[in-house]
């Protein structure tokens, strides 16, 4: 296996490969661009995402400063949002699904290193792949750490540091994210008659 095969397995590699270097020097490329862009040029912004990103929905939207690792290992759905100094270290395979917000400084980290001192010091890490669910808000100053998996429908609070995966349909929080409490009918109908009160003004 070569060390980028080894990398998105989720097994210990080096990352001081030429292949590696080569992926990681275009996505530094790509993002710098995307950084220096102005607030005039949200579609020079939207065709540089998409050739930093494996795939995207028709509508996304970050807000710069941006970083990421390759970039090529990502996915995202339809209608993201990530607000300022968004950071995603995609060693391994990182999905996000539709619909899905972060809020500022939320970061998703596939990246992990050997416990073991003598091992680590030689250089070699792994990762874990990170998935998030369709219609998912991510409060800012988030940590979402190697491996986790965040459910459908699911509200994360502003700094958490999420260890462990997170089911669908509830609101979880802390350090280390717990869940705190399903999302109810009572929700979805309180929520249904705020926004039939913002309509009726």
């Amino acid at each position: 296996m070569t060390e980028k095969e080894k990398m998105i397995a989720g097994k210990l590699y080096l990352a001081e490969d030429d292949e590696l270097k080569k992926d990681n020097r275009k996505a530094k490329t790509l993002t710098r661009l995307f950084n220096l862009t102005t607030e005039d040029e949200l579609a020079y912004r939207t065709e540089l995402l998409k050739e930093l990103f494996e795939t995207t929905g028709k509508n996304l939207y970050i807000e710069p400063p941006f970083r990421c690792d390759y970039g090529c290992h990502i996915s995202i759905g339809e209608n993201f949002y990530a607000n300022y100094d968004c950071i995603i270290v995609d060693v391994c395979k990182v999905s996000i699904g539709s619909n899905v917000f972060f809020g500022p400084r939320v970061g998703l980290y596939t990246a992990a290193h050997p416990i073991d001192a003598a091992v680590r010091n030689t250089s070699l890490e792994y990762g874990k792949p990170i998935v998030i669910g369709n219609n998912v808000w991510i409060g800012g100053n988030t940590v979402i750490n190697p491996g986790v998996t965040i459910g459908d429908n699911t509200i994360i609070g502003s700094g958490s540091v999420v260890t462990k995966d997170i089911p669908e349909g509830v609101i979880a929080a802390g350090n280390p994210c717990k869940v705190l409490r399903e999302i109810t009918e009572t929700d979805k109908q309180f929520w249904e008659e705020k926004q039939r009160e913002y309509h009726q003004k």
